[in-house]
C-alpha cells in the first residue's frame, strides 16, 4: 500500500470515486491497460469552478480544478482496480480546457493533474499528455481529463 501511504503523507483524502451519468463506465481495461472516461470537478477539495479560462477563471483557478479532476481519476482507479499500487505507470494524460478563443496556456492549465499524478505516483506519475482547448464543456466546467494507465497483474 504505498501509493495509500503516499497519499497520506501527501495530506490528500479522496473524494468518492465518479458515477455515470448517462450510458457509459468509468473504466474499462483492455490487457493491461486501463482507459478512464472523462471527469470534470465534482467532488474533492476545494471551491468547484464552473467557467472558462480567458474569460472568467485565471490560470491558477483552471491549475487548481485540474488537480481536483486528478483527484476524481485517482478515486475512481483505485475502484477500479482495489489497489493503487497495481498502477505500473499513467501511460497518456488528456485535458480538454474550456477556453475563450484568445487564451493559450492550456498546458499551464492541466499541469495541476499532471504535477498531482507526479507528487503521488513519482516517475510511475510521469506521462505523455494532450492539453486541447475547447469552446465549452458540458455544464460549464473548465476542465475535463481522461487518462490511460498500465497496469501490474
Amino acid at each position: 500500500m504505498k501509493i495509500e501511504k503516499r497519499l497520506e503523507e501527501l495530506g490528500i483524502e479522496l473524494p468518492p470515486p465518479a458515477t455515470p451519468v448517462a450510458n457509459y463506465v468509468t473504466t474499462v481495461q483492455t490487457g493491461n491497460l486501463v482507459f478512464t472516461s472523462g471527469h470534470g470537478p465534482g467532488t474533492g477539495e476545494g471551491k468547484i469552478y464552473k467557467s472558462q479560462l480567458g474569460t472568467d477563471a485565471s490560470v491558477e483557478d483552471g491549475y487548481a480544478s485540474a488537480r481536483q479532476v486528478a483527484l476524481g481519476l485517482i478515486s475512481t482507479l483505485k475502484h477500479a482496480l482495489g489497489d493503487l499500487d497495481r498502477i505500473k505507470r499513467v501511460v497518456k494524460v488528456v485535458g480538454f480546457i474550456n477556453s475563450s478563443a484568445d487564451f493559450t496556456d492550456q498546458p499551464a492549465v492541466l499541469n495541476g493533474a499532471s504535477d498531482l499524478f507526479v507528487e503521488v505516483f513519482g516517475d510511475k506519475g510521469k506521462h505523455a499528455r494532450s492539453a486541447v482547448g475547447m469552446v465549452q464543456l458540458p455544464g460549464g466546467i473548465p476542465v475535463e481529463i481522461e487518462m490511460i494507465v498500465e497496469i501490474e497483474d
